[in-house]
């Protein structure tokens, strides 16, 4: 099948199907989502705070390149706490996740033709704003690692979203044709001393969005180097791949401060 042709199937219900649903801290509702995209199975997480009015703004999270596993769901359950309508995405299919790097490797360089993952980025979005609890008018992207560049291809599509978070992503440069085509506000939470996303790459980033017209923002948080978000990054046995907490906690708050700012939530 073409990319031209390639098209979301929705389950049930406008949007997902609720395979095992639960409740969490007795607000938080979680539940596993299959849905369809070109003739392939996916199988999202979806999770929200059902005492809130709805609908509420939703935000799509991107896991990094292990699969969507317990790390990119505990985000997911963080941002419903929040108030969001938050949905992990399944970027491999058939919720395929692992703990090897070669085996992630692979999966993710099946996503190297940028056409490929812009494309099932946008399925896992359109189960979001589909949701009968999500404002389909109020949408964001966070990701992490390869989430943080899937996002950042994204916004680099035109999608129709308020806004993308990067959290330790490889920073894509943007093409001229991504700068035209491009509306969402942009944040990046970069660890500084990332030695797999080194400063010329930084530069090639930054500069390609230089004659962009949407808001932009790059942070380097000093002694952070790569997966830093991520509790159990210093267990993965990679160089240059290290947890840390000061920039996790700082890059969570600054997220926070950005969708607050993207969804225009004071004037709520």
């Amino acid at each position: 099948m073409s990319h031209q042709t390639r098209k979301t199937v929705l389950l049930t219900m406008l949007s997902v199907v609720l395979l095992s649903p639960g409740i969490l801290e007795a607000k938080i509702v979680t539940g596993e989502a299959v849905y369809k995209y070109d003739e392939a199975e996916y199988l999202g997480y979806i999770a929200f705070d059902d005492s809130l009015k709805y609908p509420r703004p939703g935000v799509l999270v991107v896991h990094e390149w292990w699969g969507q596993n317990d790390y990119a769901r505990l985000r997911t359950r963080k941002l419903a706490r929040l108030g969001y309508v938050a949905f992990a995405l399944d970027m491999y299919g058939q919720g395929r996740k692992t703990e090897h790097p070669e085996q992630a490797k692979e999966w993710s360089g099946q996503l190297a033709d940028v056409a490929l993952m812009r494309e099932r980025a946008t399925a896992g979005l359109n189960v979001l704003r589909h949701h009968p609890m999500t404002d389909p008018d109020r949408l964001a992207a966070i990701g992490y690692c390869f989430g943080g560049a899937t996002v950042l291809q994204l916004a680099y599509s035109g999608a129709d979203i308020r806004g993308v978070v990067s959290f330790h992503g490889s920073l894509p440069p943007a093409t001229p044709q991504d700068v035209r085509a491009l509306q969402a506000a942009i944040l990046v939470c970069h660890g500084a001393d990332d030695p797999l996303v080194p400063p010329d790459r930084v530069e090639k980033f930054t500069t390609s969005l230089a004659k962009s017209i949407v808001d932009w923002e790059l942070v380097a948080y000093p002694g952070a180097a790569h997966s830093f978000t991520n509790p159990a990054a210093d267990g993965f046995g990679i160089d240059g791949v290290s947890y840390n907490a000061d920039a996790d906690r700082a890059s969570w708050a600054k997220m926070k401060a950005f969708l607050d700012q993207v969804f225009d939530l004071d004037a709520d």
